[in-house]
C-alpha cells in the first residue's frame, strides 16, 4: 500500500541497481511518477507548474540512475487528462501509456495539434476483477480469453501483486500465454509510423473496479 495509500520511500535511491538490471534484460524503463501517492491523490487538482515539476523530478532521477534519458511514461493510477497531456508534451517522449482504452492514438491538444502517442491499457488488472467476476482459479483463463490477434492487447501488472503475493499465478499466466503462441514485447514495439496513428482524446471517467476517476480514451 505504500505509495498508494500513503507516501512510500524513495524507490530510485533504494533500487537503482535493480532498475539498471531490468533495463539490461531488455525491458523498457519509463517514468511512472516521482511520488505515486501524491500524483494519484492530487494530480487532478495540481496547477500546471506542479504537474511539470513532479514529472521533471522523476525524469531527472531516472536519468541519474540509468545514465541516459528515458523516452516513455505511464501515469500513476491512470490519473491523466488533457492537462497531463500538456504537462508531458515538452518531454518529447516516444509514447505515453497514461489511460485505459482500445487502440493507439494521439491526443488532440487545445491548439488543434496532436500530442505524443498514447498506448492505452486495454485489459483489466487483477484487483479490478478478482472476486467480483472471477476467482484465482479462473483468472488466467479469463485474461487469456480477452486477447485478440486483431486488437491491441496491453496488460498491467503490479510489483506488489504479480511480483509478490500472486507471483506463482502470474508465472502460470506467462506459461499459458506462451503455449498459445502469444509473444510478449515492449510497448514501444507496438508503435506504428506516426502518420498512421489516429487522433483521439483523454477524458476523465469512472472505470469498473477502480475508485475515483481515470484517464480514458475518448
Amino acid at each position: 500500500l505504500a505509495g498508494t495509500a500513503w507516501p512510500g520511500r524513495r524507490i530510485g535511491r533504494h533500487c537503482a541497481d535493480l532498475i539498471r538490471a531490468v533495463e539490461r534484460q531488455g525491458h523498457e524503463i519509463g517514468l511512472h511518477a516521482w511520488d505515486h501517492h501524491a500524483w494519484q491523490a492530487h494530480a487532478g487538482t495540481w496547477p500546471m507548474a506542479r504537474l511539470q515539476r513532479d514529472i521533471q523530478r522523476g525524469v531527472e532521477a531516472l536519468r541519474a540512475i540509468l545514465g541516459h534519458p528515458v523516452d516513455c511514461s505511464a501515469a500513476a493510477g491512470w490519473r491523466a487528462d488533457a492537462r497531463v497531456v500538456e504537462a508531458k508534451q515538452a518531454l518529447g517522449f516516444r509514447y505515453h501509456s497514461d489511460c485505459r482504452g482500445t487502440h493507439i492514438f494521439r491526443p488532440r491538444r487545445a491548439d488543434g495539434s496532436l500530442g505524443t502517442a498514447q498506448i492505452p491499457v486495454t485489459l483489466p488488472t487483477y484487483d479490478e476483477i478478482i472476486g467480483a467476476r472471477v476467482s484465482d482459479a479462473t483468472f488466467n483463463d479469463h485474461i487469456l480469453s480477452l486477447l485478440r490477434a486483431d486488437a491491441l492487447n496491453v496488460y498491467t501488472i503490479h510489483a506488489e501483486v504479480e511480483g509478490i503475493r500472486m507471483a506463482s499465478l502470474f508465472e502460470q499466466l506467462l506459461i499459458g500465454a506462451r503455449a498459445r503462441g502469444i509473444r510478449f514485447c515492449p510497448l514501444g514495439e507496438l508503435l506504428p509510423p506516426l502518420d498512421e496513428i489516429p487522433a483521439g482524446r483523454i477524458r476523465r471517467a469512472e472505470f469498473p473496479g477502480r475508485e475515483g476517476w481515470l484517464g480514458c480514451q475518448a
